[in-house]
């Protein structure tokens, strides 16, 4: 009996130790090779940011220059609190499919162990700082829109209350586990609808209701440096390789398809604008080919991990007609002051990004992911389609909401003197340049 009861017992010591060896060898493990794309993704999409500033920076006015630098800086700052704080487990913790939830505050559970419903091979807490970026360089785009016009204190508050009640949400739903959009089948690889869509018709509906410039009317508002702008158009075509290849998570083929696609649209987005410039203008400007590299970098964003390099060459000329188009058309047709097209670029070149993974996707690139229209699989436009409609529809409104709550309780924009002297004395007491008497 002693014998049995023995043998049962090293049974039962075998079973368990294998069970643990079992459980330890399927749990998620980091990857070093991932972890390192991941955290160098991670650098080059925060480097976005102050790129957008020099980016935007180049096209105001001289008077105006260091009030752009402080608006996309301050984002840095501020954002990154809030997504330690909430945003990250109100836009990515488990949840329902509108929102997350408050299971991640403070970054409660988000270690450095991987969470494989996001990604299994890098930590959690890596995964988190990457979209980090992402929720910083979303509301930033906005100030192209109102440049030049916005109260600090102000531009302060929209920022934090658009990235909590329109930026979370939005992330949620197409990126979420449980989002509504991601289960209905949506593709967006890096951003397009969450990003650009997002911010870009949320720029319109400032510039509409903000108002135009002062003297807008009488004469156009030129550029102060242009090669500021050029600066700025390089760092976030540099940048937008982890932006794009980051967001496959890992060092993998994936990751290299979206490289060479997301440099193959902005190349033929900003060759093809500059044509449009030289039949138009008689002259291919700088403005106009750095204006249509990012109009290609937008639209390649929801499209990089699902389709092919001849795909990304057809998507980087149209982006810039449509965006031309809006630019040179729209805008002027409607009247509103979007000061540096925001909603022309990243509105526009985020829906025709969006729509045109929904055409040209291909199982082919990404077996995770869908076929589109052009390879026999209609439904996923019409799903691409509900996505971009919807994201639209949100981000207008509640964006809207935000803004009017905050212009009745402390005002938007600037008094007309401060306008006139301009924000960076008015607002940060500072001047970009210095003249010598």
């Amino acid at each position: 009996m002693k014998k049995l009861l023995l043998c049962l017992l090293l049974l039962f010591l075998v079973i368990t130790m294998a069970g643990t060896v079992f459980a330890a060898e399927q749990a998620p493990k980091n990857d070093t090779g991932d972890t390192a794309w991941l955290l160098i993704s991670t650098a080059l999409v925060m480097l976005m940011t102050p790129g957008l500033a020099f980016f935007y920076g180049g096209m105001v006015g001289r008077k105006n220059v260091l009030g752009i630098l402080m608006q996309c800086f301050i984002i840095l700052c501020v954002v990154s609190v809030q997504w330690v704080l909430f945003g990250y487990s109100l836009s990515f913790a488990p949840g329902k499919g509108f929102w997350g939830s408050l299971e991640w505050v403070g970054l409660k559970g988000v270690g450095f162990a991987p969470y494989a419903d996001y990604a299994a091979t890098v930590p959690h807490q890596l995964f988190m700082v990457f979209q980090m970026m992402f929720a910083i360089i979303t509301p930033a785009l906005i100030i192209g829109a109102f440049a030049e016009r916005m109260k600090f204190a102000s531009f302060l508050v929209f920022m934090v209350l658009w990235s909590t009640f329109v930026y979370d949400p939005v992330c949620h739903w197409v990126w979420g586990v449980g989002g509504w959009i991601k289960e209905l089948g949506a593709l967006d690889f890096a951003g397009g609808t969450v990003v650009h869509i997002n911010a870009g018709i949320a720029a319109l509906m400032t510039a509409i209701f903000i108002g135009k410039r002062r003297g807008s009317t009488h004469k156009a508002i030129l550029p102060h440096n242009l090669p500021f702008t050029i600066l700025g158009t390089a760092l976030l075509w540099f940048g937008w390789f982890g932006f794009n290849a980051g967001s496959a998570l890992g060092a993998n083929g994936l990751a290299v398809n979206a490289f060479v696609v997301t440099n193959t649209a902005a190349a033929a987005a900003g060759l093809s604008w500059a044509l449009l410039d030289w039949i138009f203008n008689e002259k291919p400007t700088v403005l106009g080919t750095a204006t249509g590299a990012v109009a290609g970098l937008v639209a390649i964003t929801p499209a990089a991990g699902f389709v092919s390099a001849l795909s990304a060459v057809i998507i980087g000329i149209f982006v810039s007609i449509f965006c031309y188009m809006a630019v040179t058309i729209i805008k002027p047709k409607f009247g509103y002051d979007d000061a540096l097209d925001v909603f022309g670029v990243h509105c526009v070149g985020g829906i025709w990004g969006a729509l045109a993974t929904g055409l040209f996707a291909s199982k082919a690139v990404n077996p995770a992911g869908a076929d589109g229209l052009f390879f026999g699989n209609p439904k996923q436009f019409v799903i691409q389609l509900i996505a971009v409609a919807v994201t639209l529809a949100y981000s207008f409104v509640v964006s809207f909401i935000i803004y009017k709550v905050i212009d009745i309780v402390i005002k938007m924009r600037v008094k007309e003197r401060d306008e006139v002297m301009g924000l960076d004395l008015t607002q940060h007491h500072e001047n970009a340049y210095t003249i010598l008497e």
